[in-house]
Parts: structure tokens; C-alpha cells; sequence
């Protein structure tokens, strides 16, 4: 991979281990509706592709439709708002991004809804990235390239100078969908095979080493 003029990071399960606080946010919503919660575990395959996914993969399958959905995420959200702050930085990442060039740019990109992702890249990371995108109106999901375009567009970077880093095969995806370098990490949500097949140019086990792809 060349030498990275920006890098892109994923949010949950990159940067921010939120399991429990989205695990606890959703179960909340599903138990305010009288509804089965699931295991914190669980909701490594939950989450990922957005709010509205999300909430549709932890209902019941005879609760899915667009209303139902629509209350959840809504529940979810309120939920969430208590909660957010109680997730933290995986070990040796606020290391990590210390260490990392002075001159490279860095982003975030989330499904996370915008708003959120903001409060928490600005909470847990302050004055740290040039540019933070979460999901909005304008903005689809990932795998989607829009938002990786967008980025790229406002930094003035090139798709040869640019590495998506992830914990999930959307994150590989949205890196092919851009035709960025994609690299796979395994301390978040998923795991080897995963980012395997779906494309990851690199897999790394720890934050820090990252440094050593540029090497």
C-alpha cells in the first residue's frame, strides 16, 4: 500500500468500543415495548450498517415493519442519549493517533447517525481529526462511497493516498467502493475471516501496529 496522505477511521468497534452502550441502549427499547432483549454478544452482528438495520435485526421477526422499526430506533435513540459517554477508546489507540505522522489527515466515517458521531469523536478525541462524517440525509450508509468521496473531495486527497481502516466487512467494502486501501482490525466487532473475505488488504491485531504499514 502507498504511503497515506489521509486515513479514514471507522467509529464503533474501530476507534470507540460502544458494544455495551448501544447493546444496553437497544435493549432498553425492545424491553419498553415488551420485547425479548438479546446478550451484549449478540450484538457484534447487530450493529454495523445503521440504526434502522440495527433495530430490525433485534426484533422480533413478526415486529419488523417500518413503524415498528421507526419506534425502535426512536426508543433507541432516547436510550442512547443517557449512555453514549460511557463507551471509551480500545487500548493504545489515543497512542496511536499521537504517533501518527503530524502531516497526515485524518477522518472519521460512521453509520452512526451524524449527530452522535460527532459528540463522540469530539468527547473522546478533541481537536484530533480534520474532518468527522457520520450518517445524515445526504450522506447514504456505508458500504456506499459517498461519504468516502466526500472526504477525500474536502481534504484534497487522492484514492491512491487514502487508507480506510475497520473492524467489518461494510468498512472493506466501503474501501473497494471508493478504491481505497483497506485495512481490517481485529480488537472491534468481527473477526479475521470476515475481513478476509471481504477484501481487507491488510489485517492488523493491535492499534499500534498500523505505524508499521508505513514502514
Amino acid at each position: 500500500m502507498k504511503t497515506p496522505e489521509l486515513i479514514i477511521f471507522d467509529l464503533d468497534g474501530t476507534l470507540l468500543d460502544t458494544l455495551a452502550s448501544i447493546a444496553r441502549s437497544y435493549n432498553a427499547a425492545l424491553s419498553s415495548s415488551g420485547y425479548p432483549t438479546h446478550p451484549v454478544e449478540a450484538f457484534r452482528q447487530i450493529i454495523g450498517d445503521g440504526a434502522s438495520v440495527a433495530a430490525q435485526r433485534c426484533l422480533p421477526s413478526d415486529r419488523q415493519s417500518e413503524s415498528d422499526i421507526k419506534h425502535c430506533v426512536e426508543q433507541f435513540q432516547q436510550h442512547y442519549e443517557q449512555l453514549w459517554k460511557t463507551a471509551s477508546p480500545y487500548q493504545d489507540i489515543l497512542k496511536l493517533l499521537t504517533s501518527l505522522p503530524p502531516e497526515l489527515k485524518l477522518a472519521v466515517l460512521s453509520n452512526k447517525d451524524d449527530r452522535f458521531t460527532q459528540r463522540c469523536v469530539e468527547h473522546f478525541f478533541p481537536a484530533t481529526f480534520d474532518y468527522i462524517l457520520g450518517h445524515r440525509p445526504d450522506i447514504p450508509h456505508k458500504p456506499n462511497p459517498q461519504g468516502g468521496n466526500k472526504l477525500m473531495a474536502a481534504l484534497g486527497t487522492s484514492r491512491t493516498s487514502t487508507w480506510l481502516i475497520g473492524d467489518t466487512a461494510t468498512d472493506m467494502n466501503t474501501a473497494a467502493a471508493c478504491k481505497v486501501a483497506g485495512v481490517g482490525v481485529l480488537w472491534g466487532f468481527r473477526g479475521r475471516d470476515e475481513l478476509v473475505s471481504s477484501g481487507a488488504e491488510e489485517i492488523v491485531d493491535a492499534p499500534m501496529q498500523i505505524l508499521e504499514l508505513f514502514e
